[in-house]
C-alpha cells in the first residue's frame, strides 16, 4: 500500500485550553495509539492531511515528529467541525511489521461486463471492502473482475481473487451485480408479446 508522510510536532499539554489554542493556531490535534508505550500526542497543519483525507484512495502514514521520531501508522478516526467542515481531531494507530491490521480499501472494477454490453446496468454494491493483512501486504485496492457478469448475475466476495490478505465479509456478500435495465426489460416484454401475437393473414 502507498504511504504518505505527515510532519508534525509532539505536544505535552493535552487539556481543553491547550487543544483550543492548537486549533486557533491552524493546527490539528492528533493522537497515535498502539505503541509499546503511552499514546503519542502531536499536532500538524491541516493542509498536511489533504492527500490522506480528501481522496477515495487509502494510504498508510509515516508520522515524522521533530527530534527524529518516526512512526508507521494508519488513520483510525477523524472528527470534523459540523459547520465549517474543518478537521477537529485525528486518531492514528501504529503499525507493527509482525501484526496484522484491518483496513477498508476501495474496490477496483476490471473488464467490461457482458451484461452491461447487452443493455444491463452495473451496480457497485460495495465501494470499499474490509481486509486484514500484515502491513506489508495491505493492498491499495481489491480487484473485482466483472467481464463474465451476464445480465442478472452477481459478483460475490468468494469470486474475488485475493493474495496475502483476507476479505472480512461473509461469503454471500454481493460486491457488484448487473441489473436488467428498463429499456432491456421493455424490449424483452415487447418481443414476448410479439411472439404470442399471430401474424396477419394467419389463423
Amino acid at each position: 500500500m502507498k504511504s504518505i508522510t505527515i510532519k508534525g510536532s509532539e505536544r505535552e499539554s493535552v487539556g481543553k485550553s491547550a487543544t483550543k489554542a492548537v486549533r486557533n493556531a491552524g493546527l490539528v490535534p492528533c493522537v497515535l495509539y498502539g505503541g509499546v508505550q503511552e499514546a503519542v500526542h502531536f499536532t500538524a497543519e491541516e493542509k498536511a492531511f489533504k492527500g490522506l483525507v480528501y481522496t477515495p484512495n487509502v494510504h498508510t502514514v509515516v508520522i515524522e515528529l521533530e527530534g527524529g521520531k518516526s512512526f508507521n501508522a494508519i488513520l483510525q478516526d477523524i472528527q470534523f467541525h459540523p459547520v465549517s467542515g474543518s478537521i477537529l481531531h485525528m486518531d492514528f494507530y501504529q503499525l507493527h511489521e509482525d501484526k496484522e491490521i484491518t483496513m477498508e480499501v476501495p474496490v477496483k472494477l476490471l473488464g467490461n461486463s457482458r451484461g452491461v454490453m447487452a443493455g444491463g446496468v452495473l451496480n457497485l454494491n460495495l465501494r470499499k471492502l474490509k481486509v486484514r493483512a500484515l502491513p506489508a501486504n495491505l493492498p491499495d485496492f481489491v480487484e473485482a473482475e466483472i467481464t463474465n457478469l451476464e445480465m442478472g448475475n452477481k459478483l460475490y466476495v468468494t469470486d474475488l481473487v485475493t493474495s496475502n490478505y483476507k476479505v472480512l465479509h461473509t461469503d454471500n456478500t454481493v460486491v457488484a451485480q448487473v441489473r436488467i435495465s428498463r429499456a432491456a426489460m421493455k424490449a424483452a416484454q415487447e418481443a414476448a408479446k410479439a411472439a404470442k401475437t399471430p401474424a396477419k393473414g394467419k389463423k
